[in-house]
C-alpha cells in the first residue's frame, strides 16, 4: 500500500471520529496516537483534495470547538484545584 494511500485512509478516519463524536482535535489525537499538529494538517488541509462535504462538516465542529475552548478550559482550571484541595 502505498504512503498516500494510508495518509489519505487516516485523513478521513479522523474526519469521521470528529463528526460522530464531536470531539477536539486533541481528543482525535489521542485516540488516534498522533500529534495535534497532524490531525490539524489532515482535517484541515488534506481534507479539502480528498472530500470537500467531508471537510465542511468538520470545519462546522471544529469552529464549535473554538467557540467553546474558554468554557472548557475553565472547567479545567475549576476541576484542577478542586482535585489539589481534595488531596492537600
Amino acid at each position: 500500500m502505498r504512503q498516500s494511500h494510508i495518509i489519505e485512509e487516516r485523513t478521513v478516519e479522523l474526519a469521521e471520529y470528529i463528526i460522530q463524536n464531536k470531539c477536539t482535535v486533541r481528543e482525535a489525537a489521542r485516540k488516534f496516537g498522533i500529534s495535534k499538529s497532524t490531525v490539524h494538517k489532515d482535517v484541515t488541509e488534506r481534507l479539502l483534495d480528498i472530500n470537500g462535504r467531508l471537510a465542511a462538516d468538520v470545519r462546522k465542529i471544529l469552529a464549535e470547538n473554538k467557540q467553546e475552548r474558554h468554557i472548557r478550559g475553565g472547567y479545567a482550571t475549576r476541576e484542577k484545584y478542586r482535585r489539589q484541595k481534595n488531596a492537600g
